[in-house]
């Protein structure tokens, strides 16, 4: 490839030969020396080496320590299956070719390593190495059948590797899989003797699905990370499983398809990254690598990180009358948005005011929002699209925009025993557009609240009246069904405050280019609060908008510090001056008035949520106690958590000088560090939020 810069290239002869052979970025140390005959060919960059022997058997290669290492052995990282189940694993090594290039990914090196199959497959692997993302190789495959009679494939595989435990007989892993589970399980996880979770990207229940295309396992030395690189979702597996030998990951994609003499199949884009400390470094950089292909976050409004009071304490039983009389409560504890969350409409799809809350109708429905603003407050409504349910308008006069399945069926979203709506479908889009201008126009909110764990993916679409290309264009499509919402929300209001909470699922990476506030979607512990954050701040970029999501959902209903500590924007569902629903425990008493208003005026006045997520400095599954920075106005932010904690701390991230640490919460003075003199001893329970100020 030219790409407007020479191009140097050549074949390999000594290949054959079983000559070891590097053509890397940098000027890094050499890999480890290659038995004659066995590593015949290695390419890489100054972080990571990639050796491949005359199978085209991979091996991966850390050069970021004092001496290169293998952290993986030699496998089939490439790999098809046919049909049967007959996997094709050993591809004769024929030829080597490299080019330099220089495109959106900045200057690099590409190479080509070409090989031949018993069956007369032959095997293109292209690798390139950018010199601005050290340690990530953008992988795509390419198989061609050479033979003389049709090849039957039922599915590709690439970057299968096992990462090998750390040294001094440390066999712990930890992961990160971006999928998405009926169970709202952790994203983050240690990997346990036996551990399997297939990370299908596509439906894993009828309403569960999507996600991030990105699998990470990782020990204290080291961690690789896999994924592919398409810029529209695509139905891939990226299986993470514990084995004896350390850690598996690889990407794999399903399709049955039969290759005639002569013709060619190629796999997605894919990369295989290298990193230390925990997963937060290669989502970063999937991240930077996604922005450069154009997916990246969006212009972040100010008011994104404004806290938050949700009607939701009150639920469906909510009347105008409760959510009006707490208005000025929240107000004057330090809140700035007002939610009205799910119980408004009569159902899904028709989206009706209900005349039993809303006599008036769209006239009351307007007075509510003029109450919101008059308390000082801005207003934002609940909103579910994608979703219709039996017996309304909207599905008997349009069944054509059901998504339906392979056979004929309608795709179910259980929580509110509605249907899908196929986000491809343009009359999907043209509706669902209809409301928004109405909900921010008509009706006057400045936000919305799209929620439902079915908004983050979709299954494909079978519906005919429907033309698509492929029943895929659903799962394709999904983002540009977001990008047409948000567009059109900012049309009406450039400073609209676009929530996307796909309820407990794994964020699907495609969609968030299109939200500017991503919330901790119904987070069934602390723990989750605090890895999503991490997630999020790595996906989003830094300064992300990410909310923790109503605080009355953390442990114990009053974790305000999991939040803080991860520059979480406040949220909370309190109702006042009573239960609505006795037994709930969500009525702000005096002693929880007195709490909210003290981490409310904390987070007001500090704005961490806007500040730098430092997350590459601890890791989250080693690093004991759990920690979190944020480096906002020149001064570091620490927040430590454990159940009980009494021994040393690391302050980590410290440039020259002094700095004088403060428990900010509490307001007591911890004495001082610098970056030669960095370790505090104290004690603590649950939560530890520390100020780092340079002293001049």
């Amino acid at each position: 490839m030219n790409d407007g810069h020479g191009i140097r290239r050549r074949t390999l002869l000594q290949l054959l030969a079983g000559t070891a052979l590097e053509a890397q970025l940098g000027g890094a140390a050499a890999a480890p020396a290659a038995p004659q005959g066995r590593h015949v060919a290695r390419i890489g960059d100054a972080a990571m080496a990639l050796e491949f022997d005359e199978r085209m058997h991979c091996r991966v290669i850390s050069k970021r320590g004092a001496r290169p290492a293998a952290v993986t052995g030699f496998g089939p990282s490439e790999q098809l299956r046919l049909a049967g189940a007959v996997q094709l694993l050993d591809f004769a090594l024929s030829g080597q070719a490299v080019d330099t290039v220089d495109g959106q990914h900045g200057p690099g090196v590409r190479h080509r390593l070409t090989g031949l199959a018993h069956n007369g497959i032959e095997k293109t692997v292209q690798l390139s190495f950018f010199a601005r993302h050290p340690g990530f190789a953008v992988l795509k495959v390419a198989y061609r059948n050479q033979g003389a009679q049709p090849v039957a494939v039922e599915a590709w595989t690439n970057s299968a590797h096992t990462l090998k435990p750390a040294g001094h007989g440390q066999a712990a892993f930890w992961t990160f899989s971006g999928a998405s589970h009926a169970d709202r399980r952790d994203w983050v996880q240690p990997l346990k003797a036996g551990f399997f979770q297939r990370n299908f990207m596509g439906m894993n229940a009828s309403d569960y699905g999507g996600g991030t295309p990105a699998a990470d396992v990782w020990h204290r030395e080291c961690g690789l990370a896999v994924g592919h690189l398409e810029t529209v979702p695509k139905l891939v597996a990226l299986p993470v499983r514990a084995v004896a030998g350390g850690a598996e990951l690889a990407v794999e994609y399903e399709r049955a398809v039969t290759l005639l003499p002569g013709e060619q199949l190629s796999t997605f884009d894919t990369f295989l990254a290298l990193h230390t400390g925990d997963y937060f470094a290669a989502l970063d950089r999937y991240r930077r690598v996604m922005a450069e292909r154009g997916l990246q976050a969006p212009d972040i409004p100010a008011e994104s990180y404004q806290p938050i009071w949700c009607a939701w304490g009150y639920e469906r039983d909510f009347t105008v009358a409760l959510m009006e009389g707490t208005l000025q409560k929240a107000k004057d504890i330090g809140l700035e948005w007002a939610v009205l969350d799910d119980g408004w409409q009569t159902s899904e799809g028709d989206w009706k005011i209900d005349r039993k809350k809303f006599p008036r109708g769209e006239e009351d429905m307007r007075a509510l929002v003029r109450s919101v603003k008059d308390a000082g407050l801005k207003p934002r409504l609940w909103f579910t699209p994608l979703a219709v349910a039996p017996g309304t308008d909207l599905l008997h006069d349009h069944t054509d925009m059901l998504l339906l399945d392979k056979d004929g069926a309608p795709q179910m979203i259980t929580w509110w025993n509605s249907f899908y709506l196929c986000p491809a479908y343009a009359k999907t889009i043209d509706v669902t557009k209809d409301m928004v201008r109405k909900i921010l126009g008509e009706w006057g909110y400045q936000g919305i609240k799209l929620d439902g764990q079915h908004l983050n993916g979709v299954a494909p679409c079978y519906n005919p009246a429907h033309h698509h290309a492929r029943p895929e264009e659903s799962v394709e499509k999904l983002s540009d069904f977001w990008k047409a919402i948000y567009d059109t929300a900012l049309e009406v209001n450039p400073h609209a405050v676009m929530e996307l909470c796909p309820c407990g699922t794994a964020y699907a990476f495609h969609n968030m280019p299109y939200m500017n506030q991503a919330p901790a979607s119904d987070p069934l512990s602390s723990w989750q609060v605090r890895h999503k954050g991490k997630t999020i701040k790595a996906l989003m970029g830094p300064s992300a908008p990410y909310a923790g999501d109503h605080v009355e959902l953390s442990d114990h209903g009053d974790d305000f510090a999991s939040s803080l500590g991860v520059g979480a924007v406040l949220s909370t569902k309190f109702t006042w001056p009573a239960d609505a629903q006795p037994g709930r425990n969500f009525v702000l008493t005096p002693a929880k008035e007195a709490a909210w208003r003290k981490w409310i005026a904390i987070y007001n006045d500090k704005m961490l949520s806007k500040g730098i997520y430092r997350g590459e400095l601890y890791d989250i599954g080693f690093d004991k106690p759990e920690a979190h920075v944020i480096e906002a106005g020149g001064t570091l932010y620490f927040a430590f958590f454990a159940t009980h904690w009494s021994g040393q701390l690391d302050i980590r991230g410290l440039s020259e000088g002094s700095y004088a640490l403060r428990d900010y919460v509490n307001d007591v003075a911890l004495g001082q560090v610098s970056a030669a003199k960095n370790r505090i001893v104290v004690s603590f329970a649950h939560a530890l939020l520390i100020e780092a100020v340079r002293l001049r």
